[in-house]
């Protein structure tokens, strides 16, 4: 299968949004990727189209308020018939991979361990970071290999809704 990752457009937006109702079984992170374009915390929005544009993914890396340049990821979606078939996975590469060319120096996500390990992620790059979503589950990338220290992650206002 043709697969081609690029920046979310306008034009994509109802796409995602139905995609991200399709991923989650119901609205509430297509609700939050809204919210975060709305109120102006999006800042990597990468979609993934089939050979006939169809958008079967979608990554939303948001802005944090952290003691260094840093992103969280949340959501990544691809739809129920293509899981498991790579696009997530290239979908989180390619915004890691802008993220680092754009000078963030910190990527989170509250996710499972033994998916995002793969990318680089790690619960020890995370536990210096007091977060009301520390824990096993969180975990961070730092592009930066002595780390950018310690402090407190802030995610925007849209992710209390999910709790």
């Amino acid at each position: 299968m043709t697969l081609v990752i690029r920046k979310e457009a306008e034009s994509d937006f109802q796409a995602v949004h139905n995609l991200q109702c399709a991923a989650f079984e119901g609205p509430a992170e297509a609700d939050l990727v809204n919210a975060l374009r709305d109120n102006g915390d999006a800042v990597i929005s990468l979609v993934a189209l089939s050979g006939e544009g169809q958008v079967l993914g979608h990554i939303l890396l948001s802005r944090l308020d952290a003691p260094m340049r840093a992103l969280a990821l949340a959501p990544v979606a691809v739809l129920p018939e293509h899981q498991k078939t790579g696009i997530g996975g290239g979908l989180i590469r390619e915004a890691l991979s802008l993220a680092e060319l754009e000078n963030w120096q910190s990527v989170f996500v509250l996710g499972d361990p033994s998916y995002y390990e793969r990318f680089g992620f790690s619960g020890a790059a995370a536990i210096q970071y007091d977060c009301v979503y520390a824990g096993q589950y969180f975990m961070a990338r730092h592009f930066d290999k002595q780390g950018p220290g310690a402090g407190q992650i802030i995610y925007p206002t849209p992710f209390q809704n999910l709790v």
